[in-house]
């Protein structure tokens, strides 16, 4: 899920329609599909990214010439508000394809519950496949009952990318700079900011939108926790010291105007009012005759080395949808768009991490001949995903909203804030 401004818009659209999404499960039986063992030709949705596109016109051109009695058919994700919008319909409506190579995790839990989705699990081999594939960090992608109702499939490890040029600049190390801890961090911003070099050291979108948190707070509480999610084992974790400092952090960052208060239409990165930005690999293309960036993990309170520092995931999986007719074929077709193989076109042509165990260690010559991808390649080995839990983009909201009124717009208390969002996220995570 990347975090340029046409994406940035995409997700406030999500956002908009999550209600639908969520009305559409009420009443929907999820079609009815052939079983885990047919087999014949089926349809796939591909994500509109160009190179996504690319990918999956050569892995199914690749499955088409070996399986000339199973062939994919492929489109991009029907035009609407949101594809999870689009992806619920389909559901209700019975006519989702087999496969969607762009099912937000946080959508899994609804589309579940609206009896859209196949259980991996029940495949033979399937959870074996699947974790023997992605290695511990399969376990984030479970449903409550340890089932697999989403493949994992890439991620994009969101880290802090700095503009060098602005750093230089205002009198900083742009080669080793100092943002490691929270004190480093908020030092190096004051500079930045008071040396007229930027208007703000670093923007994070300051809307509501439920997924906005997860390109702020939730890298940091990832990364001060060693790799918490927001909920676990059925209740809140972030009311805690770790939640605490983290929030105390934006809060510093917001009060003292190093980051603004008002949503910046554009790329602030790119335009040069930001100096920073919590980005993933994405932006490696993106930015690259853009900006003269660097990058650095997201800091912790007493700066834990990169090499045990976790982040956000901003991952998309694969959903194997239950209107599907011939769901052995995609099964098939889904471990091989999931094989060794695979995973490195999908590196090679998008910069998109897999999320495969040891990932470096499989594609060692790609990292070597694309350095800047290295940083990206080895956090991808430390993610923390959103909870797969009941209600989640609620669960989501109900946390924005605190933090956007106490964090970003400092009213009220912060621990006090932070307690009154778990009370509420305990109580929609019970609420089956």
């Amino acid at each position: 899920m990347h975090t340029t401004p046409t994406v940035r818009r995409a997700l406030a659209a999500t956002a908009a329609s999550a209600a639908l999404v969520l009305a559409l499960g009420a009443c929907s039986s999820g079609g009815g599909g052939g079983g885990v063992d047919s087999r014949g030709d089926i349809t796939v949705w591909l994500s509109n990214n160009e190179t996504e596109i690319a990918w999956g016109t050569q892995m199914i051109e690749a499955w088409n010439a070996e399986n000339p009695d199973e062939q994919i058919t492929a489109q991009e994700i029907p035009a609407g508000s949101s594809s999870e919008e689009v992806i619920g319909a389909a559901i209700t409506a019975g006519n989702a394809p087999c496969l969607i190579f762009n099912t937000a995790p946080v959508a899994v839990p609804q589309f579940e519950k609206q009896g859209g989705l196949v259980d991996l699990s029940s495949f033979e081999g399937g959870q074996d496949y699947i974790e023997e594939r992605t290695g511990d960090a399969a376990e984030q992608y479970q449903n409550a009952d340890g089932e697999y109702f989403q493949m994992p499939w890439k991620s994009n490890p969101v880290m802090i990318f700095y503009n060098k040029d602005m750093f230089t600049a205002a009198g900083l190390d742009a080669e080793n700079p100092s943002l490691a801890t929270y004190d480093e961090f908020l030092a190096t911003a004051r500079t930045l900011v008071e040396s007229g070099v930027a208007p703000n050291a670093i923007l994070p979108a300051p809307t509501s939108e439920f997924f906005q948190s997860w390109f702020d707070f939730s890298p940091l509480y990832a990364a001060e926790t060693g790799g918490d999610q927001l909920v676990e084992d059925g209740e809140a974790t972030f009311n805690d010291e770790d939640g605490l400092a983290v929030a105390e952090f934006w809060a510093t960052l917001y009060e003292e105007g190093l980051s603004g208060k008002e949503t910046y239409q554009g790329d602030s990165f790119a335009d040069g009012e930001a100096a920073m930005s919590i980005v993933g690999p994405w932006a490696v293309s993106v930015y690259k005759d853009a900006v003269n960036w660097g990058a650095a993990p997201v800091p912790t309170s007493e700066g834990i080395p990169a090499s045990e520092t976790y982040t956000f995931s901003d991952a998309k999986n694969v959903g194997l949808f239950s209107a599907c007719e011939n769901q052995g074929t995609a099964w098939d077709v889904l471990k091989f768009a999931t094989s060794e193989e695979q995973d490195g076109q999908l590196l090679e042509l998008t910069g998109q991490m897999p999320l495969r165990d040891n990932l470096t260690s499989v594609y060692p010559e790609y990292f070597a001949a694309n350095p800047a991808y290295e940083q990206f390649g080895d956090q991808a080995a430390r993610t923390v995903e959103v909870p797969n839990v009941a209600n989640s983009v609620a669960v989501w909201q109900a946390f924005r909203d605190a933090y956007s009124k106490s964090v970003i717009f400092g009213e009220g208390d912060l621990t006090t804030s932070l307690d009154d969002a778990a009370t509420e996220i305990d109580a929609l995570v019970a609420d089956q």
